[in-house]
């Protein structure tokens, strides 16, 4: 049986993650309107993503037969006022998520809930794939960003990213 504090932590896990979604459209759709369609395709991707880890939270309550309640997404306040500023505010989020997830696993390991721990140990790998994923973005920024032609072949990389679901069995 979970918790009333872990299953409180998940039921905000999974409107944080439609947050993070809403998010990553804002920035495919900044960067959209730069004319940078390889770094809109990047976080629209995320935007998928992110929807499929709060679908999967959403289906391991129900599965554990919790009751879900569904929150207003606020609308993302983050200045979007230059291409690093946005890709470092997305590392900063990434980082804001990370510690969520270990909020929630520390709760359930505290409670002895270890169905729950297993169901988070991907998350916890997951994040660590998006803080690097993140990171690598942000130094290729720095390198090639400055220069037309190496952004121009960083957006033409970015574009070629395609979106494949989690395969994480509930």
């Amino acid at each position: 049986m979970i918790n009333e504090k872990v299953a409180k932590l998940l039921n905000t896990q999974i409107n944080k993650e439609f947050y993070s979604a809403y998010l990553y459209l804002s920035f495919a759709n900044y960067f959209e309107d730069r004319g940078l369609d390889g770094f809109a395709n990047w976080y629209n991707i995320q935007a998928q993503e992110e929807r499929d880890h709060a679908m999967l939270f959403l289906q391991y309550m129900q599965n554990n037969d919790l009751s879900v309640t569904f929150d207003a997404i606020d609308k993302p306040s983050v200045a979007l006022d230059s291409d690093m500023g946005v890709l470092k505010a997305g590392l900063e989020h990434e980082r804001y998520v990370t510690a969520l997830i270990n909020t929630i696993y520390k709760a359930a390991a505290e409670d002895n809930d270890y169905r729950t721990v297993q169901f988070l140990d991907w998350f916890v790998k997951e994040q660590g794939e998006e803080e690097t994923n993140a990171t690598d973005l942000i130094k290729k920024m720095e390198v090639f960003g400055s220069d037309a032609k190496g952004l121009y072949m960083l957006n033409q990389e970015l574009g070629g990213r395609t979106y494949s679901a989690p395969s994480l069995t509930l």
